[in-house]
């Protein structure tokens, strides 16, 4: 009977992992071999063409030499931390007042999630003109009221917040709609309780609503962050990096490196280290995000 038992239990592995295996396949060859290409490719030069010339550290060398590397991290960071101060409370505070929406809900959503399903490149198009120091949509709205014009886009002062604002706006309906999702499974007898202590609206969300929403809030905060540290194509389409290099970020250098220059040695290290830069920024951010969630 024993000798039984063990036979089915190897079966049943073996039929796991002849499941399994193909799956492991394909995610290794399209989530690992690019990486592990990728460096590879850091320490050669070449235009993927001609046979590649393995020339070690020298990519790395040149790459830390460059200034435009120090320009694209710092516009890099500046973007993040404006994307978190604009971008991140946004939703929440819409979520919050959405729920509190009675008739015409089903309607208020879909017009959140709408700028989701639109192609980034045609909001960005649509933005572009609104953003347009002449004819735009923003400065003639502002000029009724005897403000402006202003250069959106042409500035180095007012660039990045521009491009903040789409990205915001086109990257917010997911986000409330999962706050939405999260705050129907919020025991009603909890606000009951508060209310029925005194508890105001503003207590109620503090003490109540955003300690229930902790996890989701935390979750959605890194997938922000990655996404933001990650951005290519607002600065793209938008300014093409400028002006004055003034929205120049980390992922447009690098495709600067490759499809520009033909540096793709130069490109592949860069972008070896971003991904050692956001596995570590990920690694620090779930530490202390469960010790905080246990604490």
């Amino acid at each position: 009977m024993p000798q039984r038992q063990r036979g089915t239990g190897a079966r049943k592995q073996f039929t796991a992992w002849l499941f399994l295996v193909p799956a492991l396949l394909v995610f290794g060859l399209f989530a690992w071999w690019p990486i592990v290409r990728s460096l590879l490719l850091s320490f050669q030069k070449t235009n993927l063409v001609e046979p590649a010339v393995w020339v070690g550290l020298d990519n790395f060398r040149t790459l830390f030499d460059d200034p435009l590397l120090g320009t694209a991290v710092g516009n890099t960071l500046f973007f993040v931390v404006l994307g978190l101060l604009i971008g991140f409370p946004a939703p929440l505070i819409l979520a919050a007042i959405m729920s509190t929406v009675r008739r015409g809900a089903g309607v208020y959503r879909f017009l959140v999630y709408l700028p989701v399903v639109i192609p980034p490149v045609v909001a960005i198009l649509l933005w572009k003109w609104f953003y347009d120091p002449g004819s735009g949509l923003f400065n003639n709205v502002l000029g009724k009221v005897g403000l402006g014009p202003y250069s959106w886009l042409e500035s180095s002062d007012s660039a990045m917040l521009s491009l903040v604002l789409e990205a915001t706006w086109a990257g917010m309906g997911g986000a409330v709609l999962i706050y939405l999702a999260a705050m129907v499974g919020i025991p009603g007898e909890l606000y009951e309780a508060a209310e029925m202590d005194g508890a105001g609206i503003w207590r109620r969300i503090w003490h109540v609503m955003l300690p229930q929403l902790r996890s989701v809030i935390g979750l959605l905060l890194l997938v922000q962050l990655i996404n933001t540290v990650q951005v290519f194509t607002e600065p793209y389409v938008f300014t093409g990096g400028g002006p004055e290099n003034s929205t120049l970020t980390v992922l447009l250098l690098i495709f600067r490196y490759a499809f520009q220059d033909g540096e793709y040695g130069q490109a592949a290290a860069l972008s070896f280290l971003m991904v050692l830069a956001l596995a570590l920024l990920s690694a620090v951010y779930l530490r202390a995000t469960r010790s905080w969630s246990t604490s």
